[in-house]
């Protein structure tokens, strides 16, 4: 549906909109000078009621193609992975603590520095356990903010 602007108020047949003079159920008694107000109009398909809505699309699978549900249920069955947060003399504390809590989403403030704290003590802390797809983008943007992180399997390992 498409939004045109076609016309002049005072053009329209609506007597509403285009007043006869001496209408006493005019918007407005007497002169009135509609004359130079654009009107917004809908437009639809020839043929097709300005109100009515088309049918909504379903789409079908087809054969070998998975489909937004079932990828979303691979994604959650997906073995789990371990985002790794590697301790590093370059950036300071205060640093760290703000690119977790902005890259892990739900990440807050205790969190964020109980994890550097334990990097910085440890050398070594694990930020989040998630799928794998999930695992190498948050891995990604940590790296992207110049933090040293590695990702590795959840399940093995202690």
């Amino acid at each position: 549906m498409e939004t045109a602007f076609c016309g002049r108020i005072g053009l329209s047949p609506n007597p509403v909109f285009n007043p006869k003079p001496g209408d006493k159920h005019s918007l407005c008694r007497g002169r009135c000078n509609f004359r130079g107000i654009l009107m917004a109009v809908s437009a639809a398909a020839p043929g097709k009621g300005g109100g009515v809505l088309d049918r909504p699309v379903i789409e079908k699978t087809t054969p070998g193609r998975d489909s937004e549900f079932d990828l979303r249920k691979s994604r959650k069955m997906s073995p789990p992975y371990r985002v790794m947060l590697h301790n590093d003399n370059f950036n300071k504390r205060e640093y760290v603590v703000q690119v977790l809590m902005k890259v892990i989403p739900g990440m807050t403030v205790d969190n964020a520095v109980n994890i550097m704290q334990e990097a910085h003590i440890n050398g070594l802390a694990v930020v989040i356990i998630c799928a794998q797809a999930d695992a190498e983008d948050h891995c990604t943007q940590l790296r992207g903010n110049g933090l040293l992180s590695s990702i590795e399997p959840a399940s093995g390992g202690c």
